[in-house]
């Protein structure tokens, strides 16, 4: 057995290494918001986020008004995308039955499944709007049946932006406010004088979001312990460099610290992929961000067997991992470390992240080793997997996930729509552009 790194990203030392800083300055403001409440939840949005309205609670007059500045095509977009999630989660709800045994005469045991009293959703968007996370936190509570559903996500360039609140809204969240990173995380857990305080956290965040959770377990419940986005490719010689580097570096994108990892049997491949990714990143509009995640954290890893590429995935446990090989099946089959599959060509992280229906809040930093994602029944291991058969399937669901990427500028993401879009549908949609609208048969 041969396991040959064709290039590695950094040591994991050196990843850790501002742990220590972030968990000081996290329990430092925790601590004041605690004790000065909505008077510190000001001054921090001010500092950080230069936003201090009258209110951080948008009321709904507010909320309409945002709504009605997207158009009626982004408004689609997203309750399309909306409602794969919500029948996805409504399948898995269906799936948790109340029980009620009697294992000897007279003796009757049971169970019953009781939503989580309030849960805080934390959308993030400082920098990306992330109009997809709403749906995965917020309309999943929802169908779960909690009765009080609080969301938050940080002003994007100064304002709330409308296509996370129309999102939000939309799921079901029963109060939004425009607050973002510890202070909101901080309030929705803690409680301030105008925010009562919620008996569960969930929803993404960059290291200070995810530090102040951490800190806050315990007192709160939380979904997972999340790192930054991770991506695996596994593949062989049935797909080409396009696919494999498009599905890298939409993911590398998301910040500057995002593992992308491509394992293969096939050197030609990893040589070809490592090729085509330089030629991506001279014309990939987030390419500042995606090449610096990508020279750090990127790593290719070339291996003798499928059996071997089995062993480094399930020892990887990435939190999202796209099989694109002659035998996709027997990976769904056998792994049991991931946060998510994406299998076949078809498929790809981006349309899961965004419009397919799984949840993409999934276990980062090898936590796939004994959690999943989240879901409806939140405290069972439970993973996901999609796969999209049928050409027809692949551009529709590729056009939709196109322009639901690009609403949040994730250039990359849409062009892992886009190439399926040009591949499976026909349509010649230009690099890093919204595919049309298409013509959809009646069902």
């Amino acid at each position: 057995m041969a396991i040959t790194y064709l290039k590695k990203g950094k040591p994991e030392a050196e990843r850790q290494s501002d742990d220590a800083a972030v968990r000081n300055t996290v329990e430092t403001t925790l601590a004041e918001i605690e004790k000065h409440g909505d008077a510190a939840v000001r001054e921090l949005a001010a500092k950080f986020d230069n936003y201090t309205p009258k209110s951080f609670r948008l009321s709904q007059e507010q909320i309409d008004a945002l709504i009605a500045t997207l158009t009626e095509q982004e408004i689609a977009d997203i309750k399309f995308a909306q409602e794969q999630v919500v029948t996805f989660a409504k399948a898995q709800r269906a799936s948790m039955t109340d029980i009620e045994v009697e294992t000897l005469p007279g003796v009757i045991l049971g169970h019953k499944n009781i939503p989580v009293h309030s849960v805080g959703c934390y959308v993030p968007g400082g920098k990306f709007p992330m109009v997809a996370s709403a749906h995965m936190s917020v309309a999943t509570a929802k169908v779960a049946g909690v009765p009080r559903i609080v969301a938050c996500t940080p002003p994007f360039k100064g304002e709330p932006n409308a296509a996370v609140i129309a999102a939000m809204h939309f799921g079901g969240a029963d109060e939004i406010y425009v607050l973002g990173g510890i202070q909101a995380i901080g309030a929705m857990a803690l409680g301030t004088e105008t925010i009562e305080p919620v008996h569960m956290l969930v929803g993404p965040g960059n290291a200070f979001v995810a530090e102040a959770k951490r800190q806050l377990f315990g007192r709160v419940g939380i979904d997972l312990f999340a790192g930054p986005t991770e991506t695996m490719v596994i593949a062989d010689d049935t797909v080409d460099a396009e696919l494999c580097a498009t599905d890298l570096l939409g993911q590398a994108e998301h910040g500057y610290n995002s593992p992308a990892v491509l394992l293969t049997n096939s050197k030609t491949l990893a040589e070809d992929t490592l090729a085509e990714i330089e030629r991506l990143l001279a014309i990939l509009p987030t390419a500042d961000t995606a090449s610096k995640s990508w020279e750090d954290y990127g790593e290719v890893i070339v291996c003798d067997s499928y059996d071997e590429m089995l062993q480094v995935a399930d020892d990887i446990a990435s939190e999202h991992v796209q099989v694109m090989t002659d035998r996709d099946d027997w990976f769904l089959e056998n792994m049991t470390c991931y946060g998510a599959l994406f299998l076949g060509p078809r498929t790809n992280v981006a349309n899961g992240d965004k419009v397919i229906g799984t949840n993409h809040t999934l276990p980062t930093k090898k936590a796939g080793r004994y959690t999943g994602g989240l879901w409806v029944g939140k405290f069972l291991k439970t993973h996901s997997y999609q796969k999209v058969t049928t050409d027809e399937a692949a551009a529709r669901i590729g056009a939709y996930g196109s322009r639901l990427c690009m609403l949040e500028g994730f250039a990359g993401h849409a062009e892992q729509c886009n190439v399926r879009v040009r591949r499976y549908g026909g349509v010649n949609v230009p690099y890093a552009e919204a595919a049309p609208v298409l013509q959809e048969a009646a069902e």
